[in-house]
């Protein structure tokens, strides 16, 4: 199992931005990528962004696309997710996800930091 840490929530003003961390430790060499999803207030969690941890290619959803940057850094076992021109609908709760093989089960999940974007 990986242990998954995420920091770097807070309040931000629409437009402004923020970065996420998430640290991970325990069995993270079966990683296959990883990626952080969001669960706004009423919603159903959704995904966000994802890196392959060997490749570094990349996958965004839409609404996100231009205004969020995933990265990783392999010595710090470490992801990052930069947070750009934010939006009130932005709002939610974070969490950073691992994904073994099979691919797309995600197995491994942070607790979550929250976001909150105000006008």
């Amino acid at each position: 199992q990986v242990q998954l840490v995420e920091s770097g929530g807070g309040l931000v003003q629409a437009g402004g931005s923020l970065r996420l961390s998430c640290a991970a430790s325990g069995r993270s060499f079966s990683t296959i990528r990883m990626g952080w999803f969001r669960q706004g207030p009423g919603k159903e969690r959704e995904f966000v962004a994802s890196i392959y941890w060997r490749s570094g290619i990349t996958d965004y959803t839409d609404s996100v696309k231009g205004r969020f940057t995933i990265s990783r850094d392999s010595a710090k076992n470490a992801i990052y997710l930069q947070m750009n021109s934010l939006k009130l609908e932005d709002t939610a709760v974070y969490f950073c996800a691992a994904d073994k093989v099979p691919i797309g089960t995600w197995d491994d999940w942070g607790q979550g930091t929250q976001v909150t974007v105000s006008s």
